[in-house]
């Protein structure tokens, strides 16, 4: 593994992520036995508007019963989401080592282990076939890949003919300085953005055709404002996404926050068909 993605595992990485949700779901008083999708909501879906947008992307395309390779799983909730809601066999790879074995222990948990799986994978290296899959699937995870070609061009390699890439992304608008530490890094040097004219020329290239383009900052930003208000009145969730950004939850969600509405940053959801 290259010393960036390393550094990249590194900032995700939390020791015992998977035993701290259980105990976090035991002191919620939750019968370890019959967890549901819905106990474990809050955590699994790291991303802005988290499971709402995942259903939003799902129902673009027509997904029932479809292969599904989701780049950049973190620890599984939309490939559970996936199988469970579209009857899909949905298969996530991520750079985490941690994240896959949570995410592996999490559908197990929640007795979706049948319908999906995770595989530690390098987003511009996949361990798949060539047209292997009906849909790729990617969330807020381009932000760290500095070989921007390369992904999509693999996106493209392991998709079927006529299948559909469906991504929810963070954009950059301007070129002023970001703050960091943000979600996805904790400093500049792991933070890869670009434009959506980019992405789009990039896609151009590669024969895909732009299928649908959704500008998903407005609602991203009311989202953002009430977890603001939630953490500022209630404190840090029992179960939450800080489970996942750690002690610098606050300062990451005022970061991204503060871009977004200065207009530094856009969140764009989109179909594309090979």
């Amino acid at each position: 593994m290259n010393s960036i993605n390393q550094k990249i595992q590194n900032h995700y990485h939390k020791d015992g992520l998977f035993e701290d949700i259980l105990n976090r779901l035991s002191q919620m008083n939750i019968d370890l036995n019959f967890v549901q999708r819905a106990d474990i909501a809050s955590v699994d879906e790291f991303h802005v508007r988290g499971a709402a947008v995942s259903k939003e992307l799902a129902k673009s395309v027509d997904l029932i019963g479809k292969s599904v390779l989701d780049i950049g799983c973190g620890v599984g909730g939309p490939c559970r989401m996936l199988a469970d809601e579209f009857n899909c066999t949905a298969i996530g790879i991520d750079l985490s080592s941690e994240f896959i074995r949570t995410a592996t222990e999490l559908s197990k948990l929640v007795n979706l282990e049948d319908k999906t799986s995770f595989i530690q994978a390098d987003a511009t290296n996949l361990p798949f076939d060539d047209e292997t899959f009906d849909i790729v699937w990617t969330q807020h995870v381009q932000m760290n890949i500095s070989e921007k070609k390369q992904f999509y061009s693999e996106i493209k390699r392991v998709l079927k003919k006529g299948g559909y890439f469906l991504y929810y992304d963070i954009f950059k608008t301007s070129n002023n300085p970001i703050n960091y530490p943000m979600p996805w890094a904790s400093d500049e040097s792991l933070s890869f953005l670009f434009n959506s004219t980019e992405m789009n020329e990039i896609l151009d290239k590669l024969d895909f055709t732009n299928y649908q383009t959704v500008d998903q900052t407005k609602a991203g930003l009311k989202f953002i404002e009430e977890l603001i208000k939630k953490l500022q009145t209630n404190g840090p969730p029992k179960l939450g996404l800080n489970v996942l950004m750690k002690e610098s939850t606050p300062i990451k969600i005022k970061n991204a926050y503060t871009h977004l509405k200065m207009g530094d940053l856009k969140l764009e959801s989109g179909v594309f068909k090979k």
